[in-house]
């Protein structure tokens, strides 16, 4: 199985309140993927970090394999969040994958 982690960090010039709408549809989107994806086993996108955290939205998913996670990243439904509801907003994207 493969893990792929994402932090996002979100635009400076989004009010609070933008943010909390933006983190919300973040999560709708990312989670409603699950069932859809070939491959992709388990999809959770955490909105509420610590104040210690320097990241704003958490994506954690787990795939069958590396080839799930490659056609996850192309999945045209994936690619309709991602750029509809996450790219537009966020200013760092960092990521790990990694096998379990």
């Amino acid at each position: 199985m493969v893990k792929h982690i994402i932090l996002w960090q979100l635009k400076d010039e989004l009010s609070d309140i933008q943010k909390e709408e933006v983190k919300e549809e973040i999560k709708t989107g990312l989670e409603a993927l699950k069932g859809k994806i070939p491959g992709l086993l388990d999809i959770k996108v955490v909105v509420n970090p610590l104040t210690s955290s320097n990241a704003d939205v958490m994506l954690d998913s787990t795939f069958e394999n590396e080839e799930g996670l490659r056609g996850y990243a192309v999945h045209p439904a994936h690619v309709a969040v991602a750029d509809d509801k996450v790219r537009p907003f966020t200013r760092t994207r960092v990521c790990m994958d990694f096998e379990i």
